[in-house]
């Protein structure tokens, strides 16, 4: 069959693809070979999908229901892979194959899921809940010898392209400013060092049937717990923002997220005032404006 990607992971990745990137144009191809190889009964691609990868049903040669996943080196699939292998399925979504050629193709097999069935369908206070306790399963000691980016390491990165970011838009100077300068006191003294999820959210939570929730898509990352919850603060920013009192639920939110997971609040607020800032600038950079918009005012009630 032909794998057309879905046109929400092609916008996604157009914006980020570097120069002479190919991998779009080999998907298809590559995909057809890896559903060969493995002897897999495709069921459909899942529809709109990731913004970062191919996520397609299919079912193994016993017939066991799995999902096929196929990432480009961008998205750090090999990395993912060696989170999801330490987790092995506690908090997680299990990795069913370590096939170490086919990992340096980006593929990924995958334990079937609920995949149009996230924690985000709840009512709000129950989703919080529920992702957070998925979350915390997550924060672990990362294994011996790692080779995970750590959030010091992430972060700078993201910092230079914010600087450039607030040059080309001077109103988000001060915001930029604010971040950057609650990062350096983030990273002075941070207080543990887990293996993190490190693109965290509601949606990144689908029903299982070995447990009722558990994680997916991870990009994992290395250090303090209040970095990886800062991206659950922000769940339904849309939402937010359109509440007469966004701000005081935001802080809310901030204080219940923090208690419950015993997280320090002033550092859970500066990561998440970072993160917003850092992705609202981003938004700006590739021309989703009305993203950025939202973000951006979220950020300036931290």
């Amino acid at each position: 069959m032909a794998f057309e990607p879905p046109q929400r992971l092609v916008r996604a990745l157009g914006e980020t693809a570097p120069a002479g990137d190919d991998w779009l144009a080999r998907l298809s191809e590559t995909a057809e070979r890896t559903v060969a190889r493995r002897e897999l009964t495709v069921e459909r691609v899942q529809v709109p999908g990731g913004r970062s990868s191919l996520v397609v049903l299919v079912r193994r040669a016993d017939g066991t229901p799995a999902v096929l996943k196929l990432a480009p080196p961008r998205a750090r699939p090999e990395s993912e892979r060696a989170a999801l292998a330490h987790w092995d399925g506690r908090g997680a979504v299990h990795l069913l194959d370590a096939d170490a050629e086919e990992a340096e193709e980006g593929v990924l097999l995958l334990e079937r899921l609920h995949p149009d069935v996230s924690v985000r369908s709840l009512p709000e206070a129950k989703a919080l809940l529920e992702a957070a306790g998925t979350l915390r399963r997550l924060w672990v000691e990362p294994p011996a010898g790692h080779a995970f980016e750590t959030v010091a390491e992430r972060t700078g990165r993201q910092a230079g392209a914010m600087r450039a970011g607030a040059l080309a838009e001077p109103g988000t100077a001060p915001l930029v400013e604010a971040a950057l300068t609650a990062r350096e006191e983030l990273l002075a003294a941070p207080p543990e060092h887990r293996l993190l999820h490190g693109t965290f959210r509601q949606s990144k939570v689908l029903a299982g049937e070995r447990m009722p929730w558990l994680a997916v898509g991870p990009d994992p990352v290395v250090g303090e717990s209040a970095f990886d919850l800062a991206r659950l603060v922000r769940d339904r920013v849309e939402d937010l923002i359109a509440a007469p009192s966004g701000a005081s639920i935001t802080r809310r939110r901030i204080k219940r997220l923090a208690d419950s997971l015993e997280v320090d609040l002033e550092r859970l607020r500066g990561w998440t005032l970072f993160r917003a800032v850092e992705s609202g600038v981003r938004a700006l950079r590739v021309g989703r404006d009305k993203d950025a918009e939202l973000l951006l005012e979220f950020a300036g009630w931290l």
